[in-house]
Order: structure tokens, then sequence, then C-alpha cells
């Protein structure tokens, strides 16, 4: 399994992007999301916390667990998100990366930011909060929503915890140790 021989100290034992990551974390946890249409939650006067403006999904028959380092599969999702939503790479201000504190995941994930975003993901701040609350599996991608709307609300980016020696393979903008103030209008969640 991918899971890290830290486990004996959990609160540190998730690095994502860093040199010394060994695996992921399990971890537990939930979020509740109320999905509306955007004219709708208006029209009632509720707090909108975030509009999810493009989705979509890859699968591959590569390997049963493994990741092309490339980051191809990863990166058509990314196009595809932002080609329904509208939008053009460069507007994201934000990655929410999967970042679950594996090597071969860590790879495919740069790649992807570089493939579909160019040489605006050297200019994008990336970050997993799966440093710190683990891998929940079926819960995160809500607990990930969730997270991008606050970081959005607040103006606030999460950091990666535990990211105290950057991999020199990986080379974009981890946010390390300490959030980061910064106010987004569009973020790419790949959790």
């Amino acid at each position: 399994l991918a899971t890290t021989p830290r486990n004996d100290t959990p609160e540190s034992a998730c690095r994502p992007f860093d040199r010394t990551r060994s695996g992921l974390v399990l971890g537990e946890g939930a979020a509740v999301l109320v999905l509306e249409e955007l004219e709708s939650a208006r029209a009632r006067g509720a707090h909108i916390y975030a509009e999810i403006a493009g989705f979509a999904q890859r699968c591959n028959a590569y390997h049963m667990t493994g990741l092309k380092p490339d980051g191809r599969e990863m990166s058509e999702a990314i196009d595809a998100a932002l080609a329904e939503a509208r939008l053009d790479p460069t507007t994201i201000d934000y990655i929410n990366a999967h970042g679950s504190g594996t090597k071969m995941n860590d790879r495919h994930e740069t790649g992807a930011f570089k493939r579909s975003l160019g040489e605006h993901a050297y200019r994008t701040p990336v970050s997993s909060i799966k440093s710190m609350i683990g891998h929940s599996l079926g819960a995160i991608g809500s607990l990930e929503i969730a997270a991008c709307a606050l970081a959005m609300e607040h103006g606030v980016l999460p950091p990666t915890a535990n990211l105290h020696e950057p991999d020199p393979e990986l080379d974009l903008d981890y946010i390390p140790l300490t959030a980061r103030e910064k106010q987004t209008d569009v973020v790419l969640s790949v959790g």
C-alpha cells in the first residue's frame, strides 16, 4: 500500500511535495455541501461561499494504482473542467492539489499543472490539506471543496504542513508550513 511508515506520528507523517515524503496517512472526516443553482441561491438570499463552474474526471488503464509521471490524464481532466467553466488557465489563482504524500502522485500532479497551465503554473500557489487531515478516501472531495470555499471566503490559502525540505524535482510554488494571505476568485481543486 501507499501508506507511510511514519504513522506512529500522524501529525507529521504526511509530507506532500517534501523530499522525505513516504506515503499517505489515512484520515477521517466529512463535509456537507449545499449545491443549488446560483440564481436560486441569490433569490433566497443565501450566503454563497463559491460557485462550482466546471467539473471533469478521467480514468486510465495504465496501472491499478500507478500514474504516469507526465500528468497527461489529470491534465486532460483539468483542461475539460476549464473548458466547461469557460475559463482560461491563466485565471487560476490557487491550486488545491490531491497531494497525498506519494512521490508518484506529486510528480504526476506537477506534470499535469504544467501541461494545463503552462507558464502560469509557476506563478500559481499550490498546497495540500491532506498534510493536515490525512486522506479520508470517499469524503476527501467534499472536504477539499469546503476548504477551497473557505480559502476564497477568507482570503487565506491553506499551507502544506510538514513541507520542510522541498523536493527539487517539484518546482512550483508549493505553500509550506504557514497559511498565505491571498484573495482568490478562481480555484482549481484536483483532490
